[in-house]
C-alpha cells in the first residue's frame, strides 16, 4: 500500500502537518511515512585549513578538537531528529493512524521525495520551516523544490488545522487545472464538503466551456458544486475568497516542469501559496 509522505522538521507548522496528514491518510485509507531530514546547514565540516596561521602542534590539536565537536554535533542532531519523529508518530497514532513508519535521512528533501515517488500517494508538508523568513513572508526553500520536483499531489498545511467543510477549486483551463479535476474525481475523499469551482476571467469561451464540463464531471463523481466566475487578477481574487473565512481548503494545479519555470519564482502558484492562509492541495 502506498503511504502519505509527511515531512516534518519540528517547526511551528509541525503539529498542523500531523493533523492534516492524519486527515488525509484516513480519507485515502492509507498508512503514513513520517520523514525528517537532517539539516545539511548544521553538518558542514569544521576542518578548515589553518596552514600558515598556527604552529603544527597547535593545528593538529585544534583539528582533533574540531572533529570531536563535529561528531558530537552530528549525534545531537540525530537525537533531536529522532525525538521529533517519535513525537510526530505519537500524535499521528493518537489521531487514529495505526501504521506510521518513521525515517531520518541525509540530503535534500526534494531528492529524497523523488526517490520515494513510487512508494507514496501524496506529500504533506508545512508552508514554512525553521529557516524561512516569517517576517518577509518567504516560503520554505524545501517547499518550492518539492512542489517543482514531485509528480504526486502535495498538501501544504496551514499553521493550524481546520476541518474541511467547504473548499475552492481554482480553474483556468490549463493542463494542471485539469489534472486537479481528475485527481478529485479519482480520489473522491472531499465529496462531503461543498465545492466552489472558481474561474477568474471573462470572455474566454473555451475556458467557460471547460469549466462547465469540469463541473458536470465533478457532480457525476458525487461532489456538490457551485460555479463562480469573477473578473480580476487570479491570485488577488482567489486570495480574497480564501480570506473571507468560508473556505477551508484551496485545490489548484501546480506549476509546470519547463527549465524556465525553475528560474521564475514569481509564478501564480508561488504567489497563491504565499498569500493564502488556508491549506492548499496542489495537483499535477
Amino acid at each position: 500500500m502506498k503511504a502519505i509522505l509527511s515531512c516534518t522538521d519540528g517547526s511551528l507548522y509541525a503539529h498542523s502537518v500531523y493533523q492534516y496528514t492524519a486527515w488525509l491518510a484516513k480519507a485515502l485509507k492509507t498508512d503514513v511515512h513520517l520523514l525528517h531530514m537532517l539539516d545539511p546547514k548544521h553538518h558542514k565540516s569544521t576542518s578548515h585549513d589553518f596552514s600558515g596561521h598556527l604552529a603544527l602542534g597547535a593545528k593538529s590539536a585544534l583539528l582533533e578538537e574540531l572533529v570531536a565537536q563535529e561528531s558530537a554535533n552530528a549525534k545531537l542532531a540525530q537525537a533531536y531528529g529522532q525525538a521529533i519523529l517519535e513525537a510526530g508518530a505519537t500524535q499521528l497514532k493518537s489521531a487514529g493512524i495505526e501504521n506510521v513508519k518513521t525515517e531520518q535521512k541525509h540530503g535534500k528533501l526534494s531528492e529524497v521525495v523523488a526517490e520515494l515517488e513510487d512508494q507514496v500517494t501524496a506529500v504533506v508538508l508545512g508552508k514554512r520551516g525553521h529557516h524561512a523568513d516569517f517576517e518577509k513572508g518567504h516560503l520554505g526553500s524545501n517547499l518550492e523544490r518539492v512542489i517543482r520536483t514531485t509528480q504526486k499531489a502535495v498538501l501544504i498545511a496551514a499553521r493550524s488545522f481546520q476541518p474541511i467543510q467547504q473548499f475552492a477549486i481554482a480553474f483556468d483551463g490549463s493542463p494542471s487545472a485539469q489534472a486537479a479535476i481528475r485527481y478529485l474525481i479519482e480520489h473522491p475523499f472531499l465529496t462531503e464538503a461543498h465545492a466552489y469551482l472558481i474561474y477568474v476571467g471573462t470572455g474566454n469561451t473555451a475556458i467557460e466551456a471547460a469549466i462547465g464540463e469540469a463541473a458536470r464531471s465533478l457532480e457525476k463523481a458525487g461532489y456538490s458544486i457551485t460555479v463562480e466566475q469573477r473578473a480580476g487578477i487570479p491570485e488577488k481574487i482567489i486570495s480574497e475568497i480564501a480570506a473571507e473565512g468560508s473556505i477551508d481548503l484551496l485545490v489548484m494545479g501546480a506549476y509546470g516542469h519547463s527549465p524556465m519555470r525553475h528560474l521564475i519564482v514569481g509564478s501564480t502558484t508561488t504567489a497563491m501559496i504565499r498569500e493564502v492562509k488556508i491549506p492548499i492541495l496542489l495537483c499535477r
